[in-house]
């Protein structure tokens, strides 16, 4: 079997999945006078074998007439890309997207995209990104003949595994130059080749990517990470200087090594760490983690210093990094959802690397446990990934003392309910206790029961009692009398 036959079989195969759908909807654009046509991502996919229920359609229908066509049979519609011409829906399971045959470009000074409508699929496919994303199926009759369009040989390069602009890539590029970031992500995304001069115009115009929107280079960069080989997108980036303008600590990663001070190549081994991550994973793309493997070392060339006798140092690489970490995930608009967890990470990264040679008291372990959080699992995994040693010995002991350290707090957890990691007298006990009212004394008192949690583990009632007592005696309070008898209450009888 070739592979072009091998790529009509898995179209033909995607198509008859969705073709309910797509032929129906196509119907009732033919019946209002329009031509549809499935289009871009969803026909590379269908041809590479992997079309998801995520279809998207082009016609020379203008936005509002879209709307007219599709009242009474889409399901759900909604309009957020109007004013660029797209209009989604939902149908029979499917989410849809039919945008009205269009150009796009920036203008030299401009972050954001100036649209107009075009009138021909042709001139639609020939101003798109990419030709393996530049191809139609004219529906509804998707098995005419004619019905397949490919002019810029896209299915050629689908078969040879190749990212190639319709046009020149310079002037691709310079219609939008978030396609050069695109370009990174499709090639980590499909594990797919960057054509030699696609490359160079990405090298010569990457100072063009500073003028589009954070927002819109944080979801390519996304995806890039997300892709199969992130390797791949991320050397891409470094090498034509992308890099510098969306993440330029990775690159700042190439410290110079000289022959009196030597050190680890930090760049190379942060890449291992992110493949080393990635084959850790247990349920899928993990963006955080991705982030903290690509992350977790950008402190270092802030703290390197060289020390006598040929050796370098990063002290306190890891608070550096986190803070970096911080402000570049915000720049690039992450939320707090992805921001604090891949900081905690990175801060906690090396904290493992006093385990084997000092050994941890029962107190370190349920810290570690406890600093970590909800992040306790994806820091299990990059501490593994992290170590990239080339001697055997050494790699087998950092495994086998990481081992330890899970099964000490798989033991721990299993006797003290170490996750919860509450204090042993909750805050009505604190006040009662106390004779305090909520406020900020209570949180002192319930913050220093939790530290004697962590400390001595489980205490028994009494103990916790009198531990908190004394905490209180020594600050200043006067806790109640305990053993004082209640003053009965006596019956008001009317008398003075």
């Amino acid at each position: 079997m070739s592979a072009l036959t091998e790529v009509q079989q898995n179209a033909v195969r995607e198509l008859m999945r969705v073709s309910p759908v797509a032929v129906e909807l196509g119907e009732l654009f033919a019946a209002a006078g329009h031509a549809l046509h499935l289009v871009g991502g969803s026909v590379r996919d269908a041809l590479l074998g992997r079309l998801g229920n995520d279809l998207d359609f082009t016609t020379d229908a203008r936005p509002e007439r879209i709307q007219e066509v599709l009242a009474g049979w889409a399901e759900g519609t909604w309009d957020a890309g109007f004013q660029f011409g797209t209009v989604g829906f939902v149908k029979a399971g499917f989410k849809l997207e039919v945008t009205t045959y269009r150009d796009e470009f920036y203008r030299s000074e401009s972050r954001k995209p100036v649209v107009t409508f075009g009138d021909t699929v042709e001139g639609d496919l020939a101003r798109r990104d990419f030709t393996i994303n530049a191809m139609a199926l004219s529906l509804p009759d998707w098995r005419a003949p004619t019905a397949f369009i490919d002019l810029h040989g896209g299915i050629d390069d689908l078969t040879a595994r190749v990212i190639r602009t319709p046009r020149t890539p310079e002037a691709s590029f310079s219609d939008d130059p978030l396609r050069m970031l695109r370009a990174a992500r499709f090639a980590a995304q499909l594990r797919f080749t960057v054509e030699p001069a696609v490359v160079a115009a990405m090298t010569a115009m990457s100072s063009r990517l500073s003028i589009v929107s954070a927002e819109r280079i944080r979801e390519e960069l996304t995806r890039l990470l997300l892709g199969a080989d992130p390797r791949v997108g991320l050397e891409l980036l470094v090498a034509t200087g992308l890099a510098d303008q969306v993440l330029p600590e990775l690159p700042a990663l190439r410290l110079e090594i000289d022959e009196h001070h030597q050190h680890k190549d930090v760049y190379e081994h942060t890449l291992q760490v992110l493949e080393r991550a990635i084959r850790l994973e247990h349920e899928g793309p993990d963006l955080v983690l991705r982030l903290a493997a690509v992350l977790h070392d950008i402190g270092k060339p802030a703290t390197r210093r060289h020390q006598p006798g040929g050796g370098v140092s990063f002290h306190h690489h890891e608070v550096v990094g986190a803070k970096l970490a911080r402000q570049r995930l915000r720049a690039l608009t992450y939320g707090k959802d992805v921001v604090e967890p891949v900081c905690r990470l990175i801060d906690l990264h090396l904290r493992f690397h006093g385990y084997g040679s000092s050994g941890w008291t029962d107190s370190a372990v349920r810290r570690y446990v406890h600093d970590a959080g909800e992040e306790l699992a994806r820091l299990h995994t990059l501490v593994r990934s992290d170590c990239t040693t080339r001697n055997k010995r050494r790699a087998a002991a950092l495994a086998a003392s990481y081992d330890d350290l899970e099964a000490r707090i798989a033991r721990l957890a299993e006797q003290e309910e170490m996750a919860k990691m509450r204090p042993d007298l909750n805050g009505d006990d604190i006040m009662a206790l106390l004779g305090i009212p909520p406020g900020r004394q209570v949180g002192e008192a319930w913050a220093y029961l939790k530290e004697l949690r962590m400390e001595h583990g489980p205490l028994p009632r009494d103990e916790a009692e009198a531990a908190l007592l004394a905490w209180a005696v020594a600050r200043g309070l006067q806790p109640p009398t305990r053993d004082a008898d209640p003053v009965e209450e006596q019956p008001d009888t009317g008398r003075d």
